[in-house]
């Protein structure tokens, strides 16, 4: 009889352990909600390599990756004096959480360009 108690308290103390084990894994991290809605930024771009950015008065975003930000990069690369002068911009973006850890914790995903100091009038933006 003494055996089997023991073999129950054995038995019950791993099934204890293990639970605790498996509701730390469950648990999902917490993330902050970003917006959704599209913001009209302004800003200085500067696009260099691969990697662009946009830099405000309270805010710096990376600048995703796609056809717009490449065409607002061809439109600025020809009013640039040097590849690392910024060009002040006004754009519609969606503000994003970075998926990557590396860089900023927010990015911009540029859904419309508003306005590109410098470019005269006659220049189609899009």
């Amino acid at each position: 009889m003494r055996r089997f108690f023991e073999i129950m308290m054995v038995a019950i103390l791993l099934v204890s352990c293990q639970d605790d084990e498996q509701k730390e894994l469950n648990t999902e991290p917490v993330t902050a909600k970003v917006q959704d809605s599209l913001e009209v930024l302004q800003g200085d771009y500067v696009y260099v390599a691969d990697a662009a950015v946009l830099r405000g008065e309270n805010f710096v975003y990376g600048v995703k990756q796609d056809s717009i930000a490449m065409l607002l990069s061809d439109k600025v690369s020809d009013l640039k004096s040097d590849d690392f002068e910024m060009i002040p911009v006004r754009v519609k973006a969606k503000i994003l959480a970075n998926p990557r850890l590396e860089g900023w914790d927010e990015i911009i995903e540029i859904k419309e360009i508003l306005e590109i100091s410098g470019a005269s009038i006659s220049d189609p933006i899009e």
